[in-house]
């Protein structure tokens, strides 16, 4: 057996290939779409993933307006927020947030999953929340994944 045929590929930028996946969020819950989402994102569900490299793809979530939280999650969870004002601290619950931005929760999910750093930065600029079933990417024909597809 030759042991030069095994050599570990290094992905770059020039020969990362980037799809374009959707995904519905109709009843899904939270934190396991999150999950998901930021796997495909980092692409490490890819065999050439590569730490330092943006590999991952692009998603598209629809139907955000239509996530599950279990148990009393919708009253009980907190999200907080300083203005920057001395008293400033903010917080408010799931039921509220999704009221005025039905896209924040899953978008402050997955961010929260991804990488502190300037790569992490560029991975979440693939991420594209839409409240309702229409979104403007139809032109680069995304694949439509199911998340018990995603490992």
């Amino acid at each position: 057996m030759d042991a030069l045929s095994y050599k570990t590929i290094s992905a770059n930028s020039a020969t990362v290939n980037k799809n374009w996946v959707l995904i519905d969020a109709e009843n899904e819950t939270l934190g396991r779409l999150a999950s998901k989402v930021a796997i495909l994102i980092r692409g490490k569900h890819k065999t050439n993933f590569t730490p330092h490299v943006d590999c991952g793809d692009h998603v598209i979530v629809i139907n955000a307006d239509k996530i599950t939280l279990t148990g009393n999650k919708w009253e009980d969870k907190e999200y907080i927020s300083h203005t920057g004002y001395p008293g400033g601290q903010k917080t408010t619950n799931p039921a509220r947030l999704m009221a005025k931005k039905p896209t924040y929760m899953i978008e402050h999910a997955i961010k929260g999953m991804l990488p502190k750093n300037k790569i992490g930065s560029e991975m979440y600029r693939n991420l594209y929340v839409y409240a309702g079933a229409e979104h403007p990417h139809e032109a680069q024909k995304p694949q439509q994944l199911k998340l018990t597809e995603i490992k």
